[in-house]
């Protein structure tokens, strides 16, 4: 088999924010045992533009040398974190969303920075971020904020096949991380949404509570029994959901998302909650898509099979 089928996958583009995705990829890949595949996406050659160094140049300089470069220093810090993983490394030809999106298809995980060169600020998620996490075929972590290691998994919960997806992502990754998954699921009163809705007069507070509290709890029904080391605290909240995430954030080790929301355009964008909590988030966000029968990766297994242990000692 080959071995990249097995290996979490990293992006990185020589800036700050992509080291930082190539240590929280490191520590994915040493908690999951299993190897690392760094890649740059080296698009010069796409742009017709020569990657060989400069007859007056330096015999190191050149396009295709620095993209080396690149790569080779993200090596070195993966194999400063997790010193026990196996590493390699790839410049990869190609636009960075397309190359990406075509690793997640055989990976169990992509790892990318919330912003490459050029990002703005740390709230303007970058535009490879945001088409790779609506159209990878895995779950994709983003590398954002300070995530407390000590804090809890935290899951957003809409009642949709997605938080079917989402909260066995949350399970299985809270086992690795030997901590607690928070689900929340936030919800609001009937509001009119368009001309000639008609609304109750009269909204039972208590019973909308209550039918929320179940959609929650049918969520993440038989997840404490597959993984009884893992704790899952239910937090039922009125309001909007992705403040209530983006709040939460701030303590979580990371944040986990369905990939499309309610309303969204499956396949082609992403659900608002998820991006508000991807440009807003103070901890690692996770986004976990929609899994499609017959896609290869391993995305569509884990999830099938939520019964499979997902530490060594759980």
């Amino acid at each position: 088999m080959d071995a990249n089928n097995d290996a979490v996958v990293v992006g990185v583009d020589g800036s700050t924010t992509g080291l930082a995705a190539v240590r929280l990829a490191a520590d994915e890949a040493n908690r999951r045992q299993r190897p690392l595949r760094v890649v740059h996406a080296f698009v010069w050659p796409k742009l017709r533009v020569s990657g060989k160094p400069s007859p007056a140049g330096p015999a190191d300089g050149g396009l295709r040398q620095q993209a080396e470069r690149v790569v080779d220093e993200a090596l070195t810090e993966a194999r400063a974190v997790a010193p026990g993983v196996a590493v390699t490394g790839e410049v990869v030809p190609g636009f960075a969303t397309a190359v990406l999106v075509g690793e997640s298809t055989r990976a169990p995980l992509v790892v990318i920075g919330d912003h490459g060169l050029g990002g703005l600020t740390s709230l303007l998620i970058g535009s490879v971020a945001v088409q790779v996490t609506s159209h990878a075929a895995c779950p994709v972590l983003v590398a954002r904020g300070r995530p407390n290691p000590t804090g809890p998994v935290v899951v957003g919960i809409d009642g949709t096949h997605l938080s079917t997806e989402a909260v066995a992502f949350a399970v299985q990754e809270a086992a690795l991380r030997r901590t607690h998954v928070v689900a929340v699921h936030a919800y609001r009163h009937p509001v009119s949404t368009q001309a000639g809705d008609v609304l109750p007069t009269v909204h039972d507070r208590d019973a909308l509570r209550d039918d929320e509290g179940r959609v929650l709890a049918e969520s993440v029904a038989g997840w404490r029994e597959r993984y009884p080391q893992v704790e899952i605290n239910r937090q039922l909240m009125p309001g909007r959901a992705a403040p209530a995430l983006v709040e939460l954030s701030h303590y979580a080790q990371l944040v986990v998302v369905g990939g499309h929301g309610r309303g969204a355009l499956t396949g082609l964008l992403l659900g608002s909650v998820s991006q508000h909590v991807l440009h807003h988030a103070q901890s690692p966000v996770a986004v976990v898509p929609h899994a499609v029968v017959g896609r290869p990766g391993q995305h569509t297994r884990t999830v099938a099979d939520p019964g499979r242990p997902a530490h060594p000692d759980g």
